[in-house]
């Protein structure tokens, strides 16, 4: 397993974020999504945030990312939300017909951290320490 580092830590951090489209209208499309896709990977640079995997469905895409331990997800995704609201809105203005406010994404985000492993495998790893000396 290859992990990634930086000047003071070694780490592996998956999360898998799930964004949900305002009202659950259907306004993804492959032309839309790539544009949202360009737009993560261009701001999760400075918040050394690296994409993994991308896709969409007519309401909400799921997104594979990684990141560094000191990155701040929570500002991450504002940033991130708040500038593809504003540009997809301006540049496909097929989406103002079906979303009639302000708001593209729901308020809400779904994040969850993924690893190579489930929790049960580590929780056996942890209660077995010390175990064989």
């Amino acid at each position: 397993m290859k992990l990634d580092n930086n000047n003071h830590s070694v780490f592996k951090l998956y999360y898998h974020l799930i964004l949900v489209v305002k009202y659950r209208r259907n306004v993804f499309d492959d032309e839309i999504s790539n544009f949202a896709k360009e737009r993560f990977i261009t701001i999760g640079k400075s918040y050394n945030i690296f994409l993994e995997e991308f896709n969409h469905d007519m309401e909400h895409v799921h997104i594979l990312f990684k990141a560094h331990p000191n990155t701040e997800l929570s500002k991450f995704i504002n940033a991130y939300k708040s500038s593809t609201s504003r540009i997809i809105k301006k540049n496909f203005p097929n989406v103002r017909s079906k979303l009639w406010k302000s708001s593209f994404w729901t308020k809400s985000f779904c994040l969850i951290t993924s690893g190579g492993v489930t929790t049960d495998v580590v929780k056996r790893y942890i209660e077995t320490q010390g175990e064989n000396r």
